[in-house]
């Protein structure tokens, strides 16, 4: 085969599941012009970057949709994760442009294989399993092809054949795909069934003290990217449809949808206004003990780091556990993780700082306290902030265990370079001191720098982030803020 004739099967092929720019398609497509009947749905579901055309300039509109291209629109439609992936089909490679949304699909009940494990993501869809589908995907109530049909022909989504029926048994065609999907999606496509005003239902927003997201377009899966709006408690709305779970609603000329669960047919109760919360209650600070497991750190006079680490930050969570500020503890017991699993842990559980705890070595022959950060922000942008913390951190030590103070620095360390928040890195002493051994060996002491690391967060906060609010902490521990260091 001509090279020319396989690079242009391998572009019509993968077309329609690679994202485009927004078009118009009477503008952009020489085969759908004004007068076309799906221009509009089409130039709608382009736009949202839900269909595109077989190249810049063609649609090919009568061309007829596979069973994987539905997999893909129909992901898209719903905000799925695409990204492509193995699957559970033999035919189906982690290379195929559909294999993330099949997977989506088939997890959510939408979709499914055959029973020889095959998924045949190249077989032409028929209109029936295209209204099985849709059905599915939008929780719209039909289970087999002929009752799901009639859902779509009672909603105004589709329109039967010219001898009456519904032609289940045809193969569709993309431009009655797009026709089809938008009309789900967007209710203001449908064909009218008799009340020529679709937004005919008066309903209430009731979300207590919260506020409501109204959305571009229905979705299983939350993204805040397509918000258009936020509705408040009693706020009055117009509803024309409801597409599974997501109401269809019209509020001051806006059109979008909202979870149904949140609306009311009776004006709901007035909201009494929020106590403020709690202060700190909105900062989770991520403590990370270091070493662990099969890797203890370094060893001093019968004590491994991996324990004195854990110990402190133990006795650091008790005092945090008397506020309302939340932590998170990277380990609560002898396990092993990797570096960058620490580093990723306060994305994950969405911290807003990092600290994590060590004890130094050198031979028996070196003392003192010191902090570290990472000081360029390519990776983690936040220097300026984890200097500040740094600084903080190594004064609070000093205070506790009256060491030599070997200085905030630069570090280029994973769990610092790594991370997403400010984050610093404390030596709190060397294990293989003989003047460092009287604080770390006592119970007492370790609790001592325990509270030091506490304060030192409650500085930070205090000075670099202005939260006068966290004062009040301070006295529940006999302190008061440090002097500004930064």
């Amino acid at each position: 085969m001509e090279k020319w004739i396989i690079l242009l099967c391998i572009a019509v092929v993968s077309s329609m599941l690679a994202p485009m720019v927004q078009v118009d398609a009477s503008g952009n497509f020489q085969d759908i012009g004004d007068s076309h009947r799906a221009a509009k749905e089409i130039t709608y579901l382009t736009n949202k970057n839900i269909i595109n055309g077989v190249s810049s300039t063609h649609f090919v509109p009568d061309r007829e949709v596979t069973r994987g291209e539905a997999a893909a629109m129909i992901g898209r439609s719903l905000g799925l994760n695409g990204t492509k992936r193995n699957t559970s089909f033999k035919d189906v490679s982690a290379g195929n442009m559909a294999s993330g949304y099949i997977m989506e699909l088939v997890a959510k009940d939408v979709i499914n294989g055959y029973g020889d494990g095959t998924f045949r993501p190249d077989v032409k869809l028929k209109r029936g399993e295209m209204a099985v589908l849709i059905n599915r995907a939008y929780n719209l109530g039909g289970t087999n092809s002929s009752s799901a049909a009639k859902v779509l022909m009672d909603k105004g989504i589709a329109q039967g054949m010219s001898d009456g029926s519904f032609g289940t048994n045809i193969t569709i065609i993309r431009s009655d795909f797009a026709v089809f999907l938008a009309r789900t999606i967007n209710a203001d496509f449908r064909v009218q069934t008799g009340d020529t005003s679709i937004f005919k239902t008066t309903q209430y927003v009731n979300v207590g003290s919260s506020t409501l997201n109204m959305r571009s377009k229905p979705q299983i899966v939350n993204s805040p990217s397509n918000v258009i709006s936020k509705l408040n408690h009693g706020q009055v709305v117009s509803v024309a449809s409801y597409t599974g779970n997501w109401a269809y609603i019209k509020v001051n000329n806006l059109t979008g949808y909202v979870d149904k669960s949140y609306l009311s047919s009776s004006k709901p109760s007035a909201v009494l206004p929020a106590p403020p919360p709690a202060a700190g209650s909105d900062i989770t600070v991520i403590i990370d003990p270091g070493h662990g497991d099969h890797d203890p750190g370094a060893n001093g006079f019968g004590f491994q780091e991996k324990n004195v680490n854990l110990n402190i930050a133990t006795h650091m969570k008790s005092y945090f556990d008397q506020t309302s500020i939340q932590t998170k503890m990277t380990r609560t017991g002898d396990a092993f993780l990797s570096l960058t699993e620490r580093a990723q842990f306060a994305k994950k559980y969405n911290g807003d700082i990092f600290v994590s705890m060590h004890m130094n070595s050198f031979n028996h022959s070196a003392n003192g306290q010191e902090s570290y950060y990472y000081s360029t922000s390519a990776t983690n942008p936040y220097v300026n902030q984890s200097k500040a913390l740094s600084t903080y951190m190594l004064s609070r030590m000093q205070e506790a265990w009256p060491l030599v103070n070997r200085g905030v620095k630069k570090g280029n360390l994973a769990v610092l370079r790594e991370n997403t928040v400010p984050a610093t890195l404390v030596e709190m002493g060397f294990i293989d001191s003989e003047i460092d051994l009287k604080y770390f060996k006592s119970d007492t002491e370790r609790k001592k720098m325990g509270r030091a690391l506490f304060l030192a967060t409650l500085d930070y906060y205090y000075h670099y982030e202005g939260r006068t609010d966290l004062a009040q902490y301070y006295s529940q521990v006999g302190a008061s803020p440090s002097k500004r260091l930064h």
